[in-house]
């Protein structure tokens, strides 16, 4: 149970209504624009991107609307006249996911690749370019995202990773993985550090989702050329968890 569960003083039936809402809302409208991405597989790669950006950009609207949960980000001038950069993000709920597509630039994402055989949903994210790795094969997938990380760098995808691997509880740490910051040492592209609490109020393994702002930390970008992906990778660990400390309400 959250702690957010146990001291929210609000209006539960709103609480309720409005993640039930939310719910049926995401699901109905993501089949209906899986079909529209099928629908434009012949077109190019930017039509696609554009469909599904536009329903994530629904979802972060239609979470303010039935739960009352914006956002605020801090540090967009970061991101302003990069070609295209690696991305560490914090990851504490499924909002990211869909967020990110919403704040930063064309993207790509790392991600596990059984979501690729989701009936509909997975078959449509599969052409929008994801590299989707078997995490179960370690070394193969540190391959498959240096070179199709890198490849997409160069085309100008953003590559947008979650070093902890997993979400997190508010509060918690885990150690991160070095993927991302030898993605950036091999490609030479630059990392963006970005940390976020969005954790408290879309909790993981919660159906439900609270009122309030997630803040969103965009960090400067962290050099990449010329360095051993550890010292990175720990640049932008400090960086974020001390961004967490100045972000986080508990």
């Amino acid at each position: 149970m959250t702690q957010q569960s146990t001291s929210y003083q609000g209006n539960k039936l709103r609480l309720y209504l409005g993640s039930i809402l939310l719910f049926i809302s995401i699901f109905s409208t993501a089949t209906i624009v899986a079909l529209l991405i099928f629908l434009c597989v012949l077109g190019p790669f930017s039509l696609r991107y554009k469909v599904a950006n536009a329903w994530c950009s629904l979802v972060v609207w239609m979470t303010k609307f039935f739960c009352g949960l914006g956002y605020e980000v801090e540090g967009l001038e970061h991101i302003q006249g990069l070609d295209a950069a690696v991305v560490l993000s914090k990851h504490q709920s499924a909002w990211e996911t869909l967020a990110l597509r919403h704040i930063l630039p064309p993207q790509t994402s790392l991600l596990k690749r059984s979501l690729l055989w989701m009936p509909i949903w997975g078959w449509a994210l599969a052409t929008l370019k994801p590299i989707a790795i078997d995490r179960k094969n370690r070394n193969a997938a540190m391959r498959k995202l240096l070179d199709e990380g890198t490849a997409c760098l160069q085309e100008g995808l953003w590559v947008v990773t979650f070093p902890e691997g997993t979400r997190t509880e508010p509060g918690e740490e885990k150690k991160f993985g070095a993927g991302g910051a030898m993605l950036a040492q091999k490609s030479g592209y630059p990392v963006i550090p970005i940390a976020l609490n969005s954790g408290e109020y879309w909790p993981r393994y919660s159906f439900l989702k609270y009122p309030g702002t997630i803040k969103v930390k965009i960090g400067p970008p962290i050099e990449s050329r010329g360095r051993k992906a550890a010292d990175i990778n720990a640049e932008a660990e400090a960086w974020i968890r001390q961004a967490m400390q100045d972000i986080s309400t508990r």
